[in-house]
């Protein structure tokens, strides 16, 4: 028998179908679920569980599994909508925001809905098991009325379009949507001006605002073969680039790091590295994880995916001079910054690799406490098997997504690890994202 030509193995693309349906309950990734008349899986953008939309599919064909869409008319509008505050949110327009149309309140719902889908699909667990009250909590500062928007986001990445004109991105696209100003950007993100100016032969740029200290940097990536261009910004701000070669980052003029404050000490954060883009975040974060461990004068703890050594930090004041800490992080230019964030404490280690490589090199059979802080994918099996086995007392794991939270608890349930309670934050209001901490023990250890 002949082979199938590619346009015969190709079966009929349903972009731009419109379908009237009732929305059904949210998902994980900032959709709402709908089936087409024919029974096929709507996960639908820009709408509400219980509305009436007409959804007009963006991705998916004839023999799709599901289908992804955008609901581009309201016919029966949820109580819980408002009309989104931002001009570029929208079915076709940036994709950062999954409910700029949605009450404050009702966001944190829909965030602790997902989550508690996701632990009982993929882990087995009710909120009652994981001893959590089934809410996420608002950042500080962040209680908004309906139809406003906190601007909290301290770290922004702008992607240049053709024209050298900023913009963002458009969901699930690598089509720039321009924009003159972002709602959730911090305001000391747009008093850099990144939207107002021109940015000829470059990719992308970063803009980060410490607000732990007046720092300011922005990270440039030019297109391959292209220049970086005379920057004009206040040479108060740092500039940095993106080699085309190497992808390291290079210092074109001022500090090569900011400085942020969390837990009372001061935080180095260099080459536009990783700290969290909520301006309460760390502490948010730090108080719930030491809270949950309550660590104890000389006992000994780790620090896994451990950053500029924030955690680290936080567990070595606490556990005094006889305690010990071991900070492992898979970043070179971050290891460097935890050392020295952390060169004041003797008793303080940071190895520098991937955890499931370092961690069985270091030769430590036993610790007291583990902190797990791992990146969206999770920690996995192995790494999870590697911790329960140097029996700690407690873990605190701290996760960004609520799929590889649920996973990751089911492998600890498993090598005999129970929560003792969990902890949700609302940290990226306007998107689907929530942060979690939860608190392990072996089984059979008292509540």
């Amino acid at each position: 028998m002949p082979e199938a030509s590619a346009s015969e193995e190709l079966a009929p693309s349903l972009v731009g179908e419109e379908y009237e349906v009732e929305v059904g309950p949210v998902a994980h990734g900032g959709h709402c679920v709908a089936r087409t008349g024919g029974g096929q899986v709507l996960f639908v953008r820009h709408t509400l569980p219980g509305e009436r939309v007409v959804a007009r599919v963006t991705e998916g064909r004839t023999d799709s599994r599901f289908l992804r869409a955008d609901a581009v008319d309201v016919l029966e509008p949820a109580k819980d909508r408002v009309e989104a505050p931002c001009p570029f949110s929208g079915p076709g327009r940036c994709g950062g925001c999954d409910w700029q149309h949605v009450k404050p309140g009702a966001q944190r719902r829909l965030k602790a809905d997902v989550l508690t889908e996701q632990l009982q699909r993929l882990a087995g667990l009710t909120p009652e098991d994981v001893s959590w009250d089934g809410t996420v909590e608002p950042a500080p500062g962040d209680k908004v009325a309906p139809g406003e928007v906190p601007a909290w986001r301290t770290r922004m990445r702008y992607t240049i379009d053709a024209e050298g004109r900023a913009g963002l991105l458009k969901h699930r696209s690598h089509e720039v949507q321009r924009i003159d100003h972002c709602l959730i950007a911090a305001p000391e993100v747009e008093e850099l001006g990144i939207e107002a100016r021109e940015w000829p032969q470059i990719a992308t740029v970063d803009a980060i605002a410490a607000t732990g200290s007046a720092d300011r940097q922005v990270v440039l990536t030019p297109r391959p073969g292209g220049r970086l261009p005379l920057v004009e910004l206040n040479r108060e701000v740092s500039v940095l680039r993106v080699g085309e070669k190497d992808r390291a980052v290079h210092r074109v003029h001022g500090r090569d790091f900011v400085r942020e404050r969390a837990d009372g000490r001061t935080w180095r954060i260099g080459e536009g590295g990783f700290w969290q883009v909520h301006p309460r975040a760390a502490e948010v974060l730090v108080d719930a994880v030491m809270r949950g461990l309550t660590p104890r004068k000389g006992e000994t703890a780790l620090d896994l995916y451990c950053g500029v050594g924030l955690f680290a930090g936080a567990l070595t004041d606490r556990l005094g001079e006889k305690g010990a800490v071991l900070g492992i992080e898979s970043g070179k230019r971050a290891a460097a910054d935890a050392r020295k964030n952390l060169e004041d404490f003797p008793r303080v280690r940071i190895e520098h690799g991937k955890v499931d490589k370092v961690l069985p090199r270091t030769g430590i059979t036993e610790a007291d406490l583990v902190v797990l802080d791992p990146p969206r994918t999770g920690a996995g099996k192995r790494i999870v098997d590697q911790v329960a086995a140097l029996g700690p007392r407690r873990i605190a794991y701290v996760a960004c997504d609520p799929a590889a939270l649920a996973r990751d608890l089911s492998y600890f349930a498993t090598a005999g690890y129970r929560p003792r309670f969990l902890r949700a934050f609302d940290l990226f209001p306007m998107t689907h994202h929530v942060e979690c901490v939860a608190i392990l023990e072996p089984v059979g250890k008292g509540a």
